[in-house]
């Protein structure tokens, strides 16, 4: 298990807002790890859909083979 960083983007200012963390479970690369990240961080961080556009995570921690 590993722990990725939720950031909320302001793209005006340019600044990334860490605002929590969701948890790989998987153990192997089943093709789209982070976009399965990114849609559970984005389920849980925000409350509407313009507001989950400002929401991302830290590609570098996630696994990728």
């Amino acid at each position: 298990m590993k722990n990725v960083t939720v950031y909320r983007v302001d793209y005006v200012r340019k600044l990334k807002v860490p605002i929590g963390m969701v948890v790989e479970r998987r153990e192997e690369e089943r093709g789209d790890n982070i976009l399965g990240l990114l849609r559970m961080a984005r389920k849980a961080f925000s409350t509407s859909p313009e507001e989950a556009l400002h929401i991302a995570i830290d590609p570098a921690g996630v696994r990728i083979s």
